[in-house]
């Protein structure tokens, strides 16, 4: 089974291999460039996305896989948002955090309370007319400084929440049994940000609905 999945984000590519390898999958990458619309929430865009891309596949019987995910920052009333990637190529994380900066604390949970933020992340399969719409949610804080490492887009400056033995994120200031120990995505592994993942958790949902595309 092949899914090609449309990004130009290599890095978007090779976490999408990483997770559907465990089950058989093959990903290709598909560089089609959809025209972004302007809409206030992710579903409506990948979809829009989808549409687009439907006359571009290499054959009509193939997978076509949409993601499009955001950073929801609180203090900044949810900006970047659904425009996260424009801000990423105007601002950069580094305009994140200067935007961020009178906010801090000696106090680390209210620190983190004060820079609270989430990673959103809306995929979308389709075949044969049909599609599959899934959602996955990362909750964690903006760092005070970015990291270097083999993370992209917003990776350098996002802490996600500590994670409970079942694995799913714990409030601010609680100590989980899977913790990235303060270090932002940017700066594990693939592998280990695969636990905490948006982007893991939206595809691990569109896998178990699989079945319904035939």
């Amino acid at each position: 089974m092949t899914i090609w999945f449309m990004t130009t984000n290599s890095g978007k590519v090779a976490e999408a291999r990483h997770y559907f390898a465990e089950y058989g999958v093959t990903v290709e990458q598909f560089e089609f460039e959809a025209v972004e619309p302007q809409a206030e929430d992710l579903e409506t865009v990948a979809l829009s996305k989808v549409e687009q891309a439907i006359p571009h596949l290499p054959n009509s019987d193939d997978m076509l896989l949409v993601e499009d995910a955001g950073l929801f920052v609180d203090s900044l009333n949810g900006f970047p948002g659904v425009y996260s990637s424009y801000v990423l190529n105007t601002l950069d994380v580094h305009g994140i955090l200067k935007l961020m900066n009178h906010l801090k604390s000696d106090d680390p949970i209210q620190d983190g309370n004060l820079r609270k933020a989430e990673f959103r992340a809306v995929a979308v399969l389709y075949k044969d007319g049909q599609t599959i719409v899934s959602e996955g949610v990362c909750p964690g804080r903006i760092a005070h400084e970015a990291v270097t490492g083999d993370g992209f887009g917003f990776d350098p400056i996002f802490i996600p929440a500590d994670l409970d033995e079942d694995g799913d994120s714990l409030p601010i200031g609680t100590i989980g049994a899977k913790s990235t120990h303060g270090m932002p995505f940017g700066g594990i592994t693939l592998e280990e940000k695969q636990h905490y993942s948006h982007r893991h958790r939206a595809l691990e949902s569109l896998l178990s609905n699989l079945d319904r595309l035939g």
